[in-house]
């Protein structure tokens, strides 16, 4: 089996057509034709390197540490490929792989293709930035003129965008291309293609704003497509401008999709070839009044986020809707299912015979158990095939230090301790870093080491108080609106009327309360969040 792993980060599903939108995505409604179209997917840990952590390793990464890199005792499903003898590779134009907080990532793979570039990675190499110039070209709202933030180095970058071909995800694109013509007679591979697009800041090609002209938004100020994270304080017409904006770099998106399933088609390779196209999270367009995610309650626009998966002998028609409730942690076993890399014992009843005869054929024997024991997600591959199987009964998910989230798919409850900031909270690591720095040595010094967690393989973590001025998201501000509530999604699926209701809230907790058992969560937080 070859697999070409589609990841974009920030990817509302309203900005769909296949879920949905009226943005124009022709190649994304062309996959989904072919593909089943995950209806109640969520998001887990929350953001970027957090949602990777449980992409990778199949488990919740936010109830014991915030951002950060793999750990050593973690099985990420590269690593499992790669050690097995499958041949993986990454192209990105994601940078936090190359920070501190995620620089054990990419090396799990056999190689790695870094895409320089997207927003504020330090790229463009200039001393004396032309500060007037930014200063006319760009929105207040989005110039800086120190290097303290990340924007400046944004502009910086942007700078060296001369022409289409300069944009990262063209040659995110590009390279993968190029990877599919020089492989795609070999019999196995894992390609995850990456790229850090719709994320913001929202810059794409001209053309891709024709039919959203200056007119229909009203807007004629300078460059405004970069929203910072707080409350909506913008006019009308800036607001109609950045959600253009964003519509804009969807469509930009879905043109690049369009050239790596032409190249699917040129090549032959959807008898052979999975696909699973996802993202990490969604993003807040000025819905219930907020720009962006971390800080405010993760509503549905942020959370519910869009996953499509194409098999090549799946005997579920393209365009079926799979409604079961699944999550960003399932992703490792399923990818770890789709190279066999599952004992064939397991995978009885989950395909059909056709299928599962292959599978006994072809299995290395090095490759048998490699699916770990501490993996709580649950293989998607059945749904492809219409077999029957126990569906998640809630899915849990929330940013380090914030609410527990989560829904049953009728309700979703936001749950937040009485105090945010009174109550003990702990990081459990080995790698102590943060987004863009390492932790300080103040953070370190009262450091103790912990024993407690079996996912650790025995080895001991380093337990550190988690200080409210650490580098840690969410940084554009504090955490704001931390009201406990329930949500009905059946009749309120815009989540516009929030309530309280002692008797679903105790079957929810009771539901929250496995799962966190499951993921052996420390004690402090069952009495954070009066759990006991």
């Amino acid at each position: 089996m070859k697999t070409l792993f589609l990841l974009f980060d920030s990817l509302n599903r309203s900005a769909l057509e296949a879920y949905g939108g009226t943005n124009a995505t022709p190649n994304f409604n062309r996959l989904a034709a072919r593909s089943a179209i995950f209806d109640n997917h969520y998001a887990g840990s929350l953001p970027c390197m957090p949602a990777r952590r449980d992409m990778h390793c199949g488990r919740l990464n936010f109830l014991h540490r915030s951002w950060g890199p793999l750990e050593p005792f973690d099985d990420s499903f590269a690593g499992q490929l790669k050690s097995a003898g499958l041949y993986s590779h990454l192209i990105s134009d994601h940078y936090h792989y190359f920070e501190d907080g995620g620089a054990t990532y990419h090396t799990r793979y056999s190689s790695w293709d870094f895409i320089r570039g997207q927003e504020s990675d330090p790229y463009v190499a200039m001393v004396t930035p032309p500060l007037e110039r930014f200063r006319a070209q760009y929105h207040p709202l989005q110039f800086e003129e120190t290097r303290d933030g990340h924007r400046l180095q944004g502009m910086i970058n942007r700078s060296a965008v001369k022409q289409e071909a300069d944009y990262p995800i063209v040659k995110c694109v590009d390279a993968a291309l190029e990877f599919l013509q020089g492989n795609h007679t070999s019999d196995s591979w894992f390609l995850q293609m990456e790229t850090f697009d719709p994320h913001e800041p929202f810059a794409a090609p001209a053309r891709f704003r024709q039919e959203y002209s200056a007119e229909d938004t009203g807007y004629e100020g300078p460059i405004l497509d970069w929203p910072r994270y707080r409350k909506v304080e913008e006019t009308k017409a800036e607001i109609a401008e950045l959600k253009a904006n964003y519509a804009a770099l969807v469509r930009f998106c879905d043109e690049q999709l369009g050239r790596i399933l032409d190249k699917m088609d040129a090549l032959g390779l959807w008898d052979d070839t999975a696909i699973i196209l996802t993202t990490d999270h969604g993003f807040l367009l000025s819905e219930h009044d907020w720009w962006a995610k971390n800080r405010m309650p993760f509503y549905n626009e942020v959370a519910h986020i869009p996953l499509m998966i194409y098999h090549p002998e799946m005997t579920l028609p393209g365009g079926s809707r799979i409604s079961a409730l699944t999550q960003t942690t399932d992703l490792m076993p399923t990818i770890l299912a789709l190279h066999e890399a599952e004992h064939p014992s397991q995978m009885l009843g989950k395909v059909p015979k056709q299928v599962l005869g292959q599978v006994l054929g072809q299995v290395p024997e090095q490759v048998l158990g490699q699916v770990p024991e501490q993996v709580l997600g649950q293989s998607l591959l059945a749904y492809l095939f219409d077999q029957l199987r126990d569906a998640r009964p809630i899915a849990l998910y929330g940013i380090f230090g914030g609410a527990l989230n989560a829904t049953d798919g009728r309700y979703t409850y936001f749950c937040y301790p009485e105090n945010m900031e009174s109550q003990e909270l702990f990081e459990y690591t080995l790698m102590p870093m943060h987004n863009r720095s390492l932790f300080e040595l103040y953070e370190l010094e009262p450091a103790t080491l912990y024993r407690g967690f079996s996912f650790t393989k025995e080895a001991p973590v380093l337990k550190l108080p988690a200080f409210a001025n650490a580098k840690r998201s969410p940084r554009q501000g504090g955490f704001s609106d931390t009201q406990t509530c329930l949500y009905d999604l059946q009749s309120d699926p815009q989540q516009l009327r929030p309530f309280r209701d002692a008797t679903i809230e105790a079957e929810l907790r009771k539901l929250i309360l496995a799962e966190m058992r499951a993921h052996e969560a420390p004690e402090e937080l069952y009495k954070r969040f009066d759990l006991t």
